[in-house]
């Protein structure tokens, strides 16, 4: 093992103690009601999309975030899907993407027929870069009728989507500010933010809707899931119509007033996020703990810099992440075999959306902050059962 190598698992050893335990990088923590719940719906036969708890999981969603409306759903790629069209993204729109995130949130656009607009992003965030952004859009964007229209292949860029990374939150007012003067609309991929605060208000209703993921590496889990988040009432109606066949409310008529997507959440799973909404302030605050003990334990160590919330911002930590500067990619290697073979599980970020075969073509700015953190940024383990236990 190199020297570089050995600090880094030095420094993860004295958080993670138990060379026997397996860490992974974020599990599912179930020690409240997910088993009488989840075993009301089975012994009450109300498994599937209609039954009390999916209607109680969209409130206490709501109660928790502030935000007036939730209509949970299948994934967070589903609901990122339909939030698009809530925002009215047509076919050969463009749509303005993190070049690093994962898949999905390129994937959704792609759905619409619409063209994922790849753009750089900011070192201390890792999230959208709005100075970088701005100068961009001045540079390309010619504004017609009120539309914002790309020069150079004349399609409408419509929307904008901060992805808040690792639950780090974007600039949200300096990406609102971009959104007014260009009459772009966001759509806010808070996928991985749930309970993480812009400013005291919470992620995903900063824009016209917001979408959270419940997969089971979240910070809290349905199994898999997700949830469509809006101040608008009319937008939750949408929603919940689209979400479900768009059929007509009748006793017993199957009547569809247009195309829509079978995405409603199973009452099965709402079940488990309920008990999860019930103790996410007792995980958060567990893997706050952890994240401030990474935080020490990688003070000092040359080379790895803590990612940490950004200023005027709560995290939730939901992955732990370390930047490793000046270190070449056989060295990276060479980190990411040690600690996996240590038990220790950590994993390089994701590649570059435009770097991925069905989006090479599409259009991007300059990425350049984008590959040096694809380069150097690692996650390393989260749950929030690491510091409870």
């Amino acid at each position: 093992m190199s020297d570089y190598s050995n600090s880094i698992l030095n420094a993860l050893r004295k958080v993670l103690v138990d060379k026997e335990t397996q860490y992974n990088l974020h599990e599912p923590f179930f020690n409240g009601n997910e088993v009488k719940y989840v075993s009301d719906c089975v012994n009450s036969g109300w498994v599937s999309s209609v039954g009390e708890y999916v209607e109680r999981f969209e409130q206490q969603i709501s109660e928790f975030t502030n935000i007036p409306y939730a209509v949970a759903v299948v994934n967070g790629t589903s609901a990122l899907q339909i939030a698009l069209i809530l925002a009215e993204v047509i076919e050969k729109d463009e749509v303005l993407v993190p070049a690093l995130s994962f898949v999905a949130t390129a994937n959704a656009v792609s759905y619409l027929r619409a063209t994922p607009h790849f753009v750089d992003c900011d070192e201390d965030t890792l999230g959208i870069d709005p100075i970088r952004l701005r100068e961009y859009l001045n540079v390309i964007i010619d504004m017609e009728n009120g539309d914002s229209i790309n020069r150079l292949t004349g399609n409408r860029v419509k929307a904008m989507i901060p992805m808040h990374t690792y639950g780090h939150p974007s600039k949200l007012d300096e990406l609102l500010s971009i959104s007014k003067d260009f009459n772009l609309t966001i759509v806010e991929d808070a996928a991985e933010s749930i309970g993480s605060y812009y400013k005291n208000k919470h992620t995903g209703g900063f824009g016209r809707c917001g979408i959270f993921s419940f997969n089971g590496n979240k910070t809290i889990t349905t199994g898999g899931g997700g949830a469509i988040i809006t101040n608008d009432l009319e937008l939750s109606k949408k929603a919940k119509h689209l979400t479900t066949t768009a059929k007509v409310n009748h006793k017993w008529e199957f009547m569809h007033d247009e195309v829509g997507y079978n995405y409603r959440l199973p009452n099965i799973n709402a079940a488990l996020g309920c008990a999860q909404l019930e103790k996410i302030s007792e995980m958060l605050v567990s893997k706050r703990k952890l994240a401030m003990r990474y935080k020490e334990a990688f003070d000092g160590v040359a080379d790895v810099k803590f990612i940490s919330e950004p200023e005027n911002c709560k995290s939730n930590y939901w992955l732990n992440t370390i930047r490793i500067d000046a270190v070449s990619e056989n060295e990276k290697k060479i980190l990411l075999e040690e600690t996996n073979k240590a038990n220790i599980m950590t994993r390089p970020c994701w590649k570059l959306l435009n770097e991925l075969n069905m989006y090479r073509e599409c259009p991007s700015m300059d990425l350049t902050v984008s590959k040096k953190l694809e380069k150097t940024l690692i996650n390393i383990p989260s749950s929030a059962s690491i510091t409870l236990e």
